[in-house]
C-alpha cells in the first residue's frame, strides 16, 4: 500500500475514515504520539473503556500474537475498535545477538516465536473491518517478513521530524528551513512570536535530532510564558551548553560516586525532555556493563533497585523523577 502523510491520517481521523492497519513509525515522537492518540479518540468517549485498548509491546505478555488477538476482537459497544501498540519496534526490530533478521526463535528473549509472528501477519492480510490497529515504533527491520506484510497490507506513516525521511539525502539547509518552520508555528500557536535569531539558534542547535529541537523549544516556551515576544537572549539563558549534556552523562557521574552530580545531571536530562524509561534503561545498562565488573557485591542490591524502580513506574506508584532519583542515590552507594 501507498504511504500516506500524516496530514492525510489527520484528513481521515476528521472523516471517521480510518484504514485497518497503520505503522506509525520515526524519530518525531510528539507527532506519532498524536496521530495515535487522533486515531484513538475515533471511539467515543463514553466508549472507550470497551473499545479503545493500549498495549506496550515491551510489557511481559505481549506478543505479536497477543497483539492479533486484541486487533481481531469486535467491537464490544458502538461500532469501531482501535487498538494501539507503542514500541512496536521490540517486535518490529527484536534485539538480536549475531543472527540474522529471520532467525529469532523462541527461546530468544529479545525475539518473537514464529509461530506469534505468523499470526500478526495473517491478521494483517484479513484485518478485522471494523477495527483500527495502529503500531507505533522507532524502527523497523526492512528485512523481516512481518515488515513486508505491513507494506503490503498496512498504511505506513512516516514521522522523521526534521530529516524528512529515513533513507533521504540529509540537506543541511532545507533541515535548518524545516526546524525554524516549527518553531515559528509553535510559538504562534503558543499566542507568543519569535526573533528571527532566536529562532534561528533553536534550530541550529537541534541540527537533525526532532527530539532535541522540541525539548529545547518546550524550554524556551516554559520560560518565556506571559512574555509577547521570545527574544535571543531568552533563548540564551535557557538553551545553554549545559543543557546539551552527554547521554550518558548520569552513569559517569555515578560510576565516580558522585550523587550530587549524578543527581543535578538526572535533572538536567529530564528537564532537557529526557524520557524516563530510556534513563531507567541506561542505568541498566550501568548495572550490567559497568557496576558488574567494578565492584560485583553492589549488583544485587542493585538489580532489586532496578526491578522495584521499573515496577513503580509501570504500575504509577510515584512521581518518575522522584523514582529515579531515588534509584541513582542507591546506586551511588558504596
Amino acid at each position: 500500500m501507498p504511504a500516506l502523510t500524516p496530514g492525510v491520517v489527520r484528513k481521515q481521523i476528521e472523516q471517521g475514515k480510518p484504514d485497518p492497519v497503520y505503522l506509525i513509525i520515526g524519530d518525531d515522537e510528539v507527532q506519532m504520539n498524536d496521530l495515535a492518540n487522533g486515531l484513538g479518540e475515533l471511539v467515543e468517549e463514553d466508549l472507550r473503556a470497551f473499545c479503545l485498548q493500549r498495549m506496550h509491546a515491551t510489557d511481559k505478555g505481549v506478543t505479536a500474537s497477543t497483539i492479533a488477538q486484541a486487533a481481531q476482537t469486535l467491537p464490544m459497544l458502538g461500532d469501531r475498535r482501535v487498538v494501539i501498540v507503542l514500541h512496536a519496534e521490540r517486535i518490529l526490530k527484536p534485539k538480536r545477538k549475531g543472527k540474522p533478521a529471520e532467525a529469532v526463535d523462541a527461546d530468544d528473549d529479545d525475539g518473537e516465536a514464529p509461530s506469534d509472528l505468523e499470526a500478526l501477519e495473517n491478521y494483517l492480510k484479513n484485518s478485522e473491518p471494523r477495527n483500527t490497529l495502529v503500531l507505533v515504533a522507532a524502527d523497523a527491520d526492512r528485512q523481516r517478513k512481518v515488515y513486508k506484510a505491513l507494506q503490503k497490507h498496512a498504511s505506513i506513516v512516516e514521522c522523521y521530524g526534521l530529516k524528512g525521511s529515513r533513507d533521504a539525502r540529509v540537506d543541511l539547509r532545507q533541515v535548518a528551513r524545516t526546524a525554524e518552520a516549527i518553531v515559528k508555528q509553535t510559538v504562534i500557536a503558543g499566542g507568543q512570536q519569535i526573533d528571527a535569531a532566536a529562532s534561528r539558534l533553536v534550530a541550529e542547535r537541534a541540527g537533525t535530532d526532532i527530539t532535541r529541537l522540541r525539548a529545547d523549544l518546550d524550554r524556551v516556551l516554559l520560560y518565556t510564558a506571559g512574555k509577547p515576544k521570545i527574544t535571543l537572549d531568552d533563548v540564551h539563558d535557557v538553551v545553554s551548553s549545559e543543557t546539551a549534556q552527554d547521554d550518558w552523562a548520569v552513569t559517569n557521574a555515578i560510576t565516580q560516586g558522585n550523587t550530587a552530580e549524578a543527581l543535578r545531571l538526572l535533572g538536567l536530562a529530564l528537564e532537557g525532555g529526557g524520557v524516563s524509561y530510556q534513563i531507567l534503561g541506561q542505568l541498566g545498562w550501568f548495572v550490567r556493563e559497568r557496576l558488574v565488573t567494578a565492584d560485583p557485591r553492589r549488583v544485587p542490591a542493585a538489580v532489586e533497585a532496578l526491578f522495584r524502580t521499573d515496577l513503580d513506574l509501570k504500575s504509577s506508584g510515584g512521581d518518575p523523577r522522584v523514582l529515579l532519583e531515588r534509584l541513582v542515590v542507591e546506586l551511588c552507594r558504596r
